[in-house]
């Protein structure tokens, strides 16, 4: 806890008075260096992969057995909590120096990896190193911008060199030899890797269930299925104080209707799906002029991806029907359509044995929020922890955890990976 309150500030910040580390920049560049220190000191060899990634690895008993993964990201929205994220990785640490500190080694070697970009903190697109590592990552998907007009082969390539070169091989950063210079941005596919044993994260909820269970910690079953748009609403711009209201085409007032329709179809559903519209924007945003263009994100997620599919769906037909009603031409572009991730059975049962060694009631719930397990589980089995989180905020600075809560995580966390190792040994 004390670690993530200290990467919580200058120079582990790119803003003043609160928290924003975006990939690549150099609050991220801080926030790594200060992270291999610990993890040097928990007993674990340090590395940079080719998309960024820190890693942490901890020898097992057998080298060239598949390794347990335990991971979360390091980057952060703007004006975030400080927990949403490092603290899985905080943990992971944690775990790892228990072990080290008594000198115990697993059947299988362990790495502790810090994802650079699950919240599309820089780019458009969310979740990109943790894609790049599982390998499901497509050579098209690295020509991005973000919002400076900097490509993430720029990026990468300033991240490099403020960092003293291509996988931040410097002495207090890389331990094992000089890695190549960097070599463009499809290097960044060569994150990719064989199959881990397991992938394990640890994450505040970023919701009230386990507080309304008066419950510190809980097994996850899996992350909801994910549908993203952007929307774009296209009517005439006109003088405000000349134009009379029949005669008007104004696409944000048609974009409002469109919003309400979203709120009023998901809030019908009446089940687990939720819908949001989180950024708009009028074009061309000024005020005496009528927005000639209005544009906006809906974000649609159910643990069932059928219903979400038909939401959605339901949802389109309305817009549609509105924007037909007002003159309007609406555009609807697919941004994200992640699937459902279900976590794996055995490493569930695993995870709630090792809840009730720690006494902890086994408590199992979904995830509404997407995570990099999600993205991890396309190449291994993933297991994911909730730790509870003080009213259910999340990305926000008052994101809050009790650190006896994070005390519970541990001890599961341990009595997790004693249990896996058993059954590796078993096996």
């Amino acid at each position: 806890m004390a670690r993530c309150d200290a990467l919580g500030v200058a120079p582990y910040s790119d803003m003043e008075g609160g928290l924003f580390r975006a990939y690549l920049t150099p609050a991220y560049a801080a926030a790594q260096g200060r992270l291999a220190e610990w993890m040097r000191a928990a007993g674990m060899s340090v590395r940079v992969d080719p998309a960024a990634n820190l890693i942490g690895r901890y020898e097992g008993m057998n080298g060239d057995a598949p390794a347990l993964l335990i991971g979360s990201h390091l980057d952060s929205v703007k004006d975030g909590g400080r927990y949403d994220g490092p603290l899985g990785i905080m943990l992971g640490v944690e775990a790892v120096d228990t072990l080290h500190r008594v000198g115990k080694r697993m059947p299988f070697p362990i790495e502790v990896i810090a994802f650079g970009d699950e919240e599309g903190s820089r780019f458009p697109a969310a979740m990109l190193t943790s894609r790049a590592v599982a390998g499901v990552l497509k050579a098209e998907a690295l020509e991005v911008v973000d919002g400076e007009g900097v490509t993430l082969e720029d990026a990468l390539s300033l991240h490099c060199h403020a960092s003293g070169g291509w996988h931040l091989c410097s002495p207090t950063m890389h331990e094992e030899k000089e890695m190549p210079a960097f070599a463009g941005v499809t290097q960044f596919l060569e994150a990719r890797r064989a199959a881990p044993l397991a992938y394990l994260e640890a994450h505040i909820e970023q919701g009230p269930v386990l507080e309304a269970e008066s419950l510190a910690v809980g097994t996850v079953t899996g992350i909801a299925a994910q549908l993203r748009y952007q929307a774009v609403v296209t009517g005439q711009a006109n003088h405000a104080g000349t134009t009379t209201m029949p005669l008007r085409r104004d696409a944000l007032a048609g974009a409002a209707e469109m919003l309400l329709a979203i709120e009023r179809i998901a809030k019908d559903d009446a089940s687990d799906l939720v819908a949001t519209v989180g950024r708009i924007e009028a074009l061309p945003g000024a005020p005496n002029v009528i927005p000639g263009a209005a544009r906006f994100t809906i974000d649609i997620r159910s643990g069932d991806p059928g219903r979400r599919d038909g939401v959605a769906r339901h949802m389109l037909a309305a817009l549609d029907g509105i924007a037909i009603a007002r003159g309007l031409m609406l555009s609807v572009e697919l941004v994200h359509d992640l699937p459902a991730s279900p976590c794996a059975p055995a490493l569930m049962d695993i995870m709630d044995a090792a809840l009730a060694n720690a006494g902890q009631p086994p408590f199992r719930l979904v995830s509404g929020a997407g995570h990099d397990a999600m993205v991890m589980a396309a190449l291994c089995p993933t297991a994911m922890l909730f730790i509870r989180c003080k009213d259910g905020v999340s990305h926000n600075p008052a994101e809050h955890v009790d650190p006896a809560d994070a005390e519970i995580a541990l001890q599961v966390m341990l009595g997790f990976i004693d249990r896996l190792g058993d059954s590796f040994a078993a096996d």
